[in-house]
C-alpha cells in the first residue's frame, strides 16, 4: 500500500513539473489561413503584420510572459525567447507606434477569446484545439 501511494506521488509530482508540451497556433475558425511561414508567425506576433489577406484585422492574444506554455510556444513555435517578444510590444506601447496584443489569464480563456473574436489568432497547448478554433501549422 505504501509502495503503491509512493508511486502515485512520484507520477504526481512528474505530472506537475513536466516541461510545457508543444504549442499550437489555434486561429478563429472564419480565418483562411492553412498554414503560415515562420515569418509570418513572427510578424504576426510582434505585432507587424495587422491584417489577414482578407482584410481582417489581426487580434493577438497571448498568455503572460511568466506562463511556461507562452515560453514554450516564444521559443519553439517563433524562434524567440519571450523576452524579445516583450521588448518588441514594449516597444509599439512606449511609442504609441502599434498595437500590443490581448493577454489572458489562462488556456481555457485564450480558447474562449479565439473563438469569438474574428480573425484572432493565439495558441494552445497541443490537442486542446476544438471545433471553436482551428490549428494553423507553421511551415
Amino acid at each position: 500500500m505504501i509502495r503503491y501511494f509512493r508511486s502515485l506521488s512520484l507520477l504526481l509530482i512528474a505530472v506537475l513539473v513536466a516541461p510545457a508540451g508543444a504549442a499550437q497556433i489555434v486561429v478563429h475558425h472564419d480565418v483562411a489561413r492553412q498554414a503560415l511561414t515562420l515569418n509570418v508567425a513572427r510578424l504576426i506576433f510582434t505585432m507587424r503584420l495587422l491584417h489577414w489577406p482578407d482584410g481582417t484585422r489581426v487580434r493577438v492574444f497571448v498568455l503572460p510572459d511568466a506562463d511556461p506554455l507562452h515560453q514554450e510556444f516564444a521559443k519553439r513555435s517563433l524562434d524567440l525567447y519571450p523576452r524579445q517578444l516583450r521588448r518588441v510590444w514594449d516597444r509599439h506601447l512606449f511609442s504609441g507606434a502599434g498595437a500590443i496584443p490581448v493577454e489572458v489569464s489562462s488556456v481555457e480563456e485564450m480558447l474562449r477569446r479565439v473563438a469569438e473574436t474574428p480573425g484572432a489568432v493565439g495558441y494552445l497547448p497541443d490537442g486542446l484545439a476544438r471545433g471553436e478554433v482551428r490549428v494553423v501549422n507553421v511551415q
